[in-house]
C-alpha cells in the first residue's frame, strides 16, 4: 500500500497525519494552533499533491490556505481568496467546504456561510461567486439551520462536469446540469416533520445534514436528513427512505465506499433532542445493498459509555480507510471497510472535519 496522509480540521487547530505502507498513521505538531479549521481537502490531482484549509482567523475574518508541501509550508492568495461581490452585500462567515473537482483539472469547489457557492480554477488559490445560485429565487427564503446558513456539501458528478449538487442548511438539496447557470430543488420525498400537517413534504427548506455521492454507480446519491435516511438512483430527481433499519434515523454524517458499489456508511445518533451516540457506543453502520439492510461495527472502539457527537464533515471514506472525529477530540481509523478500528489520536480539539487520501 503507497503512503496516505490524514487531514483533521479542529476548533483549535490543523493536525496532519502520515501512514507509511499501510502501517499506523503517525500523528505530526499541531498547525494553525488556536485557529478553527472548518474544512479541508486533499488534492492529488496533479503531480504534488496539494492541502487546502478553511481556516477562520477571528477578527481577520474566514481565509483558504493551501500547501504543495504537505504542510511544511503554507499559502495565501495576495488578495481575499473568497469574497462575495459588494452588488451582494453579503459577508463570508466561514468555508464549510473544499472539494476538488473529479473531471475538471483545477477546478476546486468551495461552500461558504451565508448559503453560497464559488469556483476556483487555479487548484483553490482564488474563487469567484456562483451567481446562478445566489440569485436562484428560493435563496432569500432559505434560514439558517442550527450551525447556520451554510452550503456545507458540494456533490460532483463522477463524469460530467455540469452536473452537481449542493446541499444547504436548511434550504435542502438543489442541483444544476449546466455548470451552475441554473439550479432546481431536488428535494421530492423528503419528509420535514417539523412542519405543519400537510405540508411535510415542501419544493425545499429540508433540513439535510450531508449527502454522498456513490464511487461506482453513477447517479446514485445517499442523504441523511435531520429525520431520515435517504437515497436517490436520479442524482436527486427524487429519494426515498433507506433508514427505516437503523437504530435511529438521526445523525450528521454519512459517506459512500470510495470503490465498492452500494456500500455506504453511517453513524447515528439517539434523536434531535439527544445528540448522543445510539446506546452510547460508537456503531458505525455499513450498508453493502444501497440501503436496504445495514449492519453495525464497533470492535475497537470504546467499550465504555460515550456521549460525543460526530459532526456532518468528521466522518470520510477514500483508499486510506474509513475515519471518524469526535466531538470530544478522537480520531479512529478502519482499513478493512468498517469491520475493526483503531484509535489515531485523542485529546484533540473539537473535530471538524476529517478528509484523508493515498498519496
Amino acid at each position: 500500500m503507497s503512503d496516505a496522509v490524514l487531514a483533521i480540521g479542529t476548533r483549535k487547530g490543523l493536525f496532519l497525519a502520515r501512514s507509511a505502507d499501510g502501517g499506523p498513521f503517525e500523528m505530526q505538531p499541531i498547525q494553525f494552533s488556536t485557529i478553527a479549521v472548518p474544512s479541508v481537502a486533499i488534492d492529488t490531482r496533479g503531480a504534488t499533491p496539494r492541502l487546502l484549509a478553511g481556516v477562520e482567523y477571528g477578527h481577520f475574518g474566514p481565509s483558504v490556505m493551501y500547501s504543495d508541501d504537505l504542510g511544511q509550508t503554507w499559502q495565501e492568495a495576495e488578495q481575499p481568496p473568497i469574497a462575495f461581490p459588494e452588488k451582494t452585500e453579503a459577508t463570508l462567515a466561514r468555508v464549510w467546504q473544499l472539494t476538488p473537482s473529479p473531471s475538471e483539472p483545477g477546478v476546486v469547489w468551495a461552500g461558504v456561510e451565508p448559503g453560497a457557492l464559488f469556483r476556483s480554477e487555479d487548484r483553490g488559490v482564488t474563487y469567484r461567486l456562483v451567481e446562478g445560485l445566489w440569485e436562484h429565487p428560493h435563496r432569500p427564503l432559505w434560514e439558517p439551520g442550527g450551525g447556520g446558513l451554510c452550503l456545507h456539501t458540494i456533490v460532483c458528478h463522477a463524469t460530467d462536469p455540469a452536473v452537481m449538487g449542493v446541499a444547504v442548511s436548511t434550504g435542502g438539496f438543489y442541483r444544476t446540469s449546466d455548470g451552475g447557470l441554473s439550479w432546481e430543488a431536488a428535494n421530492q420525498n423528503i419528509r420535514a416533520p417539523f412542519l405543519p400537517e400537510g405540508a411535510q413534504f415542501p419544493e425545499f427548506g429540508q433540513c439535510v445534514h450531508k449527502v454522498a455521492a456513490d464511487a461506482a454507480v453513477t447517479d446514485r446519491l445517499y442523504l441523511q436528513h435531520h429525520f431520515g435516511v435517504y437515497r436517490s438512483d436520479d442524482f436527486g430527481g427524487s429519494w426515498h427512505d433507506i433508514g427505516s433499519a437503523l437504530p435511529s434515523d438521526f445523525g450528521f454524517p454519512i459517506v459512500a465506499h470510495p470503490s465498492r458499489p452500494g456500500t455506504a456508511f453511517v453513524l447515528p445518533l439517539t434523536a434531535d433532542m439527544d445528540r448522543t451516540p445510539v446506546g452510547h457506543r460508537y456503531r458505525v453502520h455499513r450498508s453493502d445493498d444501497a440501503g436496504e439492510t445495514w449492519q453495525p461495527f464497533s470492535a475497537g472502539l470504546p467499550e465504555g459509555p460515550v456521549h460525543a457527537a460526530v459532526l456532518r464533515d468528521a466522518m470520510t471514506a477514500s483508499e486510506a480507510g474509513v475515519f471518524f472525529g469526535t466531538r470530544d477530540g478522537e480520531v479512529h481509523c478502519s482499513r478493512d471497510d468498517g469491520e475493526t478500528w483503531s484509535l489515531v489520536g485523542r485529546h484533540l480539539p473539537d473535530v471538524l472535519t476529517v478528509r484523508a487520501a493515498v498519496l
